[in-house]
C-alpha cells in the first residue's frame, strides 16, 4: 500500500507551524525554519529573549498597551522575532545557513528581511503576507525570492517576489 508523503515544501511549513506554538507572543504567534539540502539548519519563534520576562508575566504587551499599529515601531518589543531566533539560534551552535531556505509562518518585516539579506539565505517561504514594503523592497533588491504558500490549494506556491 502506498502512503501519501507531503512535499518537502508542505513539510517543512508544517514543522514551522509547530514551531510557532511555542511562541510567547500575545499578539501574533511566529514560527520560522531554515533548510539546507532538506536537512533542518536551526528553527525559532518569536517571543523574549533567553532568560527575559515574557510579555505575559510583566503585565501584557507593550506595544498594544501603546497602541502600535501592526508593522511599526519594531523596537518597542520585549520579544525578538522568529526569522532572527533561528538565525541567531544557528550562529550560537555554530551553524552556516548561507544558501539556505528559509520556512516562516509570515512575511518577515523589515528588520528579519536585513538579517535574511546578510545570512546569505536566498529563498523564503512564508504562509501569510505582510503590510512591509521596505522588506519587500530589499528582498527585491537582494534578489531573495519570496513564495507565499497557501497549503489548501493543489498549486500552493505563489511567487511575490
Amino acid at each position: 500500500m502506498k502512503t501519501e508523503r507531503p512535499l518537502w515544501n508542505e513539510y517543512f511549513m508544517k514543522i514551522a507551524e509547530l514551531i510557532s506554538s511555542r511562541s510567547t507572543c500575545l499578539r501574533r504567534k511566529v514560527g520560522a525554519i531554515i533548510v539546507r539540502d532538506n536537512q533542518i539548519l536551526s528553527t525559532g519563534y518569536n517571543g523574549a529573549p533567553k532568560g527575559v520576562p515574557h510579555c505575559a508575566d510583566v503585565g501584557g504587551c507593550l506595544r498594544a498597551r501603546m497602541k502600535v499599529p501592526s508593522g511599526e515601531r519594531h523596537e518597542l518589543c520585549r520579544g525578538i522575532h522568529a526569522e532572527q531566533n533561528a538565525i541567531i539560534q544557528a550562529a550560537v551552535n555554530g551553524v552556516s545557513v548561507k544558501g539556505g531556505t528559509m520556512y516562516c509562518t509570515n512575511q518577515p518585516c523589515s528588520i528579519c528581511a536585513k538579517m535574511i539579506v546578510n545570512a546569505e539565505i536566498k529563498t523564503v517561504y512564508i504562509a501569510d503576507s505582510y503590510p512591509d514594503k521596505l522588506a519587500e523592497s530589499m528582498f527585491a533588491d537582494a534578489d531573495v525570492n519570496v513564495i507565499l504558500m497557501d497549503m489548501n490549494a493543489k498549486d500552493h506556491l505563489k511567487k511575490i517576489l
